[in-house]
């Protein structure tokens, strides 16, 4: 397909864009160990890390181990507020010596490059994913994204190494165009891959609300002439800097929704424990509210209220379990349960990544699925909704079930476990497909059970690059 740039935005999208109000954000950002070994915080900061963490991250700086060679250190002081009265959200942000103790793992496991028509987009399943931003508020010590934010080269379907790079406006919306004519001229789906339309996009990165109120409007506008009709925006700025959503903000948001009414937008949030968003006395328990629920931090929940009184607007929640973040079943319980009494669907959790540096953070497997199973004991239905998920090269697949009764004398004489293919690259022609596997309690990755398959309709150790 071609991917010369044809596309040219309206004379409405133009002037949507140039009455948004841009804001002003003052994140008070601390980026780079450097800043605390050297003492340039603020003195309340200055004993987030121990002599000795600083020390043991001084003595690695600039070898092949340096941390901030895998993933750069940043914080913002709302985080770091939160996180000082938290040990769950100090795992999740400060640095560490064993992130890079082993750092087998691949760059792109999911093998996302093979499917990325122009740069900065992959068009694997029936949405579009585009990198938008490089960076975040602050940054995930266990980050999937770490290639990005780091800045390092990945390979290229074609052999070359080079660094991702962020999607450009003219060329996505002109390849959405071409795909969409294609589609409409084949009868509904694409000749060569199967697609339908492409009508939703995600826009992701690093984290697209670090950009400003217009760049974001630009691209919201742009897409939706583009024949989009469901813009999902990724973000954990809800849990970073909870005042990004302001009023000039939601004066963009509500503006955008009057020119453009048919476009949907749903934030995919990035909560990842409840620390991030409760308040807690001074014995550290979380504070009951007299109506009912639990007390949020006030800066967040007015966020959080101001975007789902927008009926034009959806929230969900997804969110990686991660060791001694959130493997934890009564911090996944009070998560899942206040988010959905919030308004915030709880879409999914995901075991971690074979990334470089995974084995640093990554659960078992099956650990996961146990923990993930306790958490939803006690939560109704429609707070349960969320299902465990681990990204294959050939889609996303579900982690159904684990036994704990002998199933076979071959494989599954300590019971077994059973993926499903929930999402599907292509036309998904292998969706709803199960492969059942005998258990192995030490598994992180799919490679983990390669030598006990009993079935495998899916497809999933078809090859040797999962």
């Amino acid at each position: 397909m071609s991917t010369a740039s044809n596309f040219i935005t309206s004379e409405k999208a133009q002037l949507f864009v140039k009455a948004i109000n841009k804001g002003k954000y003052d994140r008070q950002i601390t980026a780079g160990i450097d800043k605390f070994v050297d003492k340039k915080v603020d003195p309340e900061m200055q004993g987030f890390y121990s002599t000795a963490e600083l020390a043991a991250l001084v003595d690695i700086k600039g070898g092949d181990r340096d941390i901030e060679t895998r993933m750069p250190v940043k914080i913002t002081r709302h985080y770091f507020e939160q996180a000082k009265n938290s040990l769950a959200m100090q795992q999740l942000i400060k640095a560490r010596p064993d992130e890079t103790y082993d750092l087998a793992g691949s760059q792109d496991p999911g093998k996302q490059m093979d499917y990325s028509p122009v740069e900065g987009l992959l068009h694997k399943y029936e949405i579009g994913l585009i990198y938008v931003a490089s960076t975040c508020s602050a940054h995930c010590r266990f980050c999937y994204r770490e290639e990005l934010i780091a800045k390092k080269e990945v390979a290229r379907p074609d052999g070359a190494m080079a660094p991702k790079g962020l999607a450009k406006i003219d060329e996505v919306c002109t390849y959405i165009q071409e795909h969409n004519r294609i589609v409409e001229e084949n009868g509904g789906t694409h000749p060569e891959s199967g697609k339908e339309k492409l009508r939703e996009i995600l826009m992701s990165g690093g984290d697209p609300m670090v950009l400003s109120n217009k760049i974001i409007g630009n691209w919201w506008a742009s897409l939706s002439e583009a024949g989009i009709e469901n813009i999902r925006l990724g973000t954990k700025e809800l849990a970073f800097f909870p005042d990004r959503f302001d009023d000039a903000f939601f004066d963009m948001l509500d503006a955008f929704h009057e020119n453009y009414p048919r476009t949907n937008l749903r934030f995919v949030v990035h909560f990842n424990h409840p620390d991030e968003f409760l308040k807690k006395d001074e014995q550290g328990n979380y504070i009951q509210n007299p109506g009912g629920g639990l007390e949020w931090l006030d800066n967040t929940h007015r966020s959080v209220k101001r975007l789902t009184s927008r009926n034009f607007v959806n929230i969900d929640n997804q969110s990686p379990i991660i060791k001694g973040i959130n493997d934890d079943a009564n911090a996944l319980r009070i998560l899942q349960r206040e988010l959905k009494r919030n308004c915030i669907e709880n879409s999914r959790f995901y075991c971690g990544r074979d990334i470089v540096g995974h084995r640093a953070f990554n659960v078992p497997i099956e650990e996961a699925w146990q923990i993930l199973n306790e958490s939803q004991k006690g939560l109704s239905g429609i707070e349960a909704h969320a299902r465990l998920s681990i990204t294959h090269y050939k889609g996303k697949t579900e982690v159904c079930a684990v036994t704990t009764e002998p199933m076979n004398a071959e494989h599954g004489e300590n019971g077994v476990l059973i993926f499903k293919l929930y999402r599907n690259a292509g036309n998904a022609k292998d969706r709803g497909k199960v492969a059942i596997v005998g258990r192995n309690p030490e598994a992180i990755w799919f490679n983990d059970y390669e030598d006990r398959i009993i079935f495998d309709e899916a497809g999933l150790y078809g090859k040797q690059n999962y």
